[in-house]
């Protein structure tokens, strides 16, 4: 041998996969998404909120009823 390795001997320097560029409408079309997946995110924050309230509201009624006896 050579010295040189397998990939070596058989690279060529260049990448088989060119780069593709985002055209406008994959531009625009991920601007979507994002502001989709902000929006959902936020639902679900609010709702995560909401849900706990109402979880500290059932406990701190649930000890109201146990000390006022």
């Amino acid at each position: 041998m050579d010295g040189g390795s397998w990939a070596d001997q058989w690279d060529t320097g260049t990448d088989p996969t060119p780069e593709k560029k985002k055209s406008g409408g994959a531009a625009a079309y991920g601007k979507k998404v994002g502001e989709k997946t902000k929006s959902v995110a936020t639902t679900g924050v609010k709702k995560v909120k909401e849900g706990t309230s109402v979880g500290f509201q059932w406990i701190k009624d649930k000890y109201q009823k146990t000390t006022k006896r």
